[in-house]
């Protein structure tokens, strides 16, 4: 490929953040359109962007192919220089963020139901004996609307329980999240002999929670097949709890909300010999902020690690 003879020399007058986001893009998703995609450029102008930064450097970066793109030689090498240079981008950001953001009095952040109920609230109380300047502002809704916030930039920050997160958003496990079949003493389940197969789950109707949020998610991702229509629709897992003790029917929740009740003997839990009913809660963010120094407090706080100065 021809080039200018000093564009080498010059290449910070010419090189650009997005053609490199891009690059990387396509390395991870294998293919120029996926990529573009999950930067949020669109394809013609990705394609440009390519053809332009291929030109520039004077080597071919990926062999088009009609079942996708793959990088040649030159280009898997780029991509990892392209990627220690968009690392330290990130770090100054995070940096200029920290020093800027020394004096911030206020966390705003969402979190998904589960969550604000039961987790939240001890990471909440360990940020102000951290922090006590810091005054938190929670903002609780399902999982859906948590990424729908921060995708629009409506907030920075939020915590989700959901299996799919949008390739706009980073994110980073806080929680695993055991899930649990529960049913009332009474219930035909409670008395069986035998653990409860997939197919059972999948073509039985429960109390859920509503369109949107992590839990209904999870049911969805784990059952692959179209499930009956809900019982009945709740977005509190105490009133699931309570409708299920009434005997309503059997739902699926996390361990957390039902652990009382199973206790208490109001519920009864299910053996399950499907797929594991283990599931992530993480904490969601887009991909081009920089965390605070709270935000990152916050996020330590979430996974357990212990800052340095405790």
């Amino acid at each position: 490929m021809d080039r200018p003879a000093n564009d080498l020399q010059d290449i910070a007058q010419w090189i650009q953040v997005s053609s490199l986001t891009l690059l990387v893009g396509i390395a991870e998703h294998g293919s120029l359109s996926a990529g573009a995609r999950a930067v949020g450029i669109a394809q013609p102008n990705a394609t440009r962007a390519l053809k332009t930064l291929e030109r520039r450097l004077g080597y071919p970066l990926i062999i088009r192919k009609t079942t996708g793109s793959t990088l040649t030689a030159e280009g898997i090498l780029t991509v990892q220089w392209a990627r220690e240079v968009l690392s330290s981008l990130d770090n100054l950001a995070a940096g200029a963020r920290t020093l800027a953001s020394e004096g911030e009095t206020e966390l705003l952040f969402a979190a998904s139901m589960t969550v604000a109920e039961y987790l939240a609230p001890s990471w909440i109380g360990t940020l102000h004996r951290k922090l006590p300047q810091v005054k938190p502002r929670m903002r609780i809704m399902n999982s859906q609307d948590v990424i729908a916030a921060v995708q629009n930039g409506e907030l920075a920050f939020g915590f989700v329980e959901t299996p799919q997160i949008p390739a706009t958003l980073r994110y980073q496990k806080v929680w695993d999240d055991a899930m649990a079949v529960v049913v009332d003493p009474s219930h035909p389940w409670a008395q069986r002999g035998s653990p409860l197969s997939v197919h059972e789950l999948q073509s039985t109707a429960l109390i859920e929670r509503e369109d949107g949020s992590g839990t209904r998610a999870f049911l969805d991702y784990i059952s692959h097949v179209e499930r009956p229509e809900p019982i009945a629709e709740f977005n509190s897992n105490s009133t699931i709890c309570q409708c299920v003790a009434a005997g309503m029917g059997p739902a699926v929740l996390s361990q957390l909300a039902v652990e009382g009740a199973l206790r208490q003997g109001r519920l009864v839990e299910i053996e399950f010999e499907g797929p594991s009913l283990l599931r992530e809660f993480r904490a969601i963010w887009p991909r081009n902020h920089a965390l605070s120094t709270t935000e990152q407090t916050m996020l330590d706080i979430a996974c357990g690690i212990e800052s340095r100065d405790d």
